[in-house]
């Protein structure tokens, strides 16, 4: 791409916080550029059946949900191009911002960026996981591999607001049996789903075991499936053998963030700093939406709201460029 090619508005990432930035951003008429790393725009939602608390709508599948927006993105002109890793960012003494793509076989260059890589599934590490979830045994999304469970029995890890919803969605749709684990004494999700929790576990076979963690998948000799698990309570050290046929880890997220550390500061989680009021970074021109902010509420509203702010703010940068500066002394949410 030669350099007099410059798009007003690029976006890194198409997941919710990048198609609503992009929707923002082409209606203001400005040439807008989403690049998506995967072959379809959308993130993690796209792995989302029923999403049931964004506002206005009652129901609506994560697929539709994101086909939605990326229509709205096109009808106002903005561009989405898909298989585009971006790897590199750099601010030019022109002021421009330059983008390196695929391993720097292209280059972007535009007068503002979004960053919206979104996150992806944090691993236990325990033994036996990688090697197993290569052999299908070992999931991260109930909604994508609940279905295989049908009538099996299945090990829950987790604590917070995903791990105690999957964890009911498994045990009453699929599962004849589910084991849920918390390496806490109680769970840190939101009151109201842990008490749905307990409501099933009354109604069906769902045993809740606190404070536990799992020590290790093991294998079957042939590395096909899961001979048991082992599960250990951190309060008596006491250890247990469970026979399971599938485990599901539900511990967090990783933020996609991991190429901004030579460019942007990013905190010891790997989220970037940034105004909350003003989703701007500490570099002119470079904003940020989404689960990859610091102090992100991690919600799918909020990661819209986000691109939303971002691509209100462009805006005002473009009015004033010498303008830019903020506070990014934000405490941290989230973890497991």
């Amino acid at each position: 791409m030669s350099d007099s090619e410059v798009f007003d508005v690029i976006i890194v990432g198409g997941g919710p916080a990048g198609l609503a930035a992009g929707l923002y951003a082409a209606r203001d008429r400005y040439r807008t550029l989403i690049l998506e790393k995967n072959g379809l725009p959308g993130g993690q939602i796209m792995l989302t059946g029923d999403i049931e608390n964004y506002p206005a709508w009652e129901k609506i599948a994560g697929p539709d949900f994101v086909e939605r927006q990326k229509r709205q993105v096109q009808t106002f002109g903005g561009e989405i191009e898909v298989g585009k890793s971006v790897g590199k960012l750099n601010r030019r003494d022109d002021g421009l911002i330059e983008l390196g793509v695929n391993n720097g076989k292209e280059t972007y260059l535009a007068r503002s960026v979004v960053l919206a890589p979104g996150s992806d599934y944090r691993k236990l590490g325990c033994p036996g996981e990688e090697e197993l979830r290569q052999a299908g045994k070992v999931s991260y999304c109930a909604t994508c591999d609940g279905a295989f469970y049908r009538d099996k029995h299945v090990l829950a890890v987790g604590g917070g607001n995903t791990a105690v919803e999957d964890t009911v969605y498994l045990a009453t749709r699929f599962t004849k049996k589910t084991t849920i684990i918390h390496r806490r004494e109680e769970f840190r999700a939101q009151k109201v789903l842990v008490e749905e929790l307990y409501r099933t576990a009354e109604e069906k076979d769902l045993d809740i075991k606190l404070p536990c963690v799992l020590d290790e998948i093991v294998p079957t000799d042939d590395g096909a499936r899961i001979d048991h698990v082992r599960i250990r309570n951190v309060k008596t050290d006491q250890v247990e053998d469970l026979k399971v046929d599938g485990v599901f880890i539900f511990v967090g997220m990783i933020p996609n963030t991991g190429w901004l550390k030579e460019s942007l500061p990013l905190d010891r989680n790997g989220y970037v700093p940034a105004d909350p009021l003003t989703m701007k970074t500490v570099m002119p021109g470079v904003f940020v939406a989404g689960d990859c902010r610091k102090s992100a509420a991690m919600q799918l509203a909020t990661a819209c709201a986000d691109g939303v702010v971002a691509a209100m703010q462009i805006k005002e940068h473009f009015r004033d460029p010498d303008a830019w500066g903020h506070s990014t002394d934000q405490p941290q949410t989230g973890g497991w």
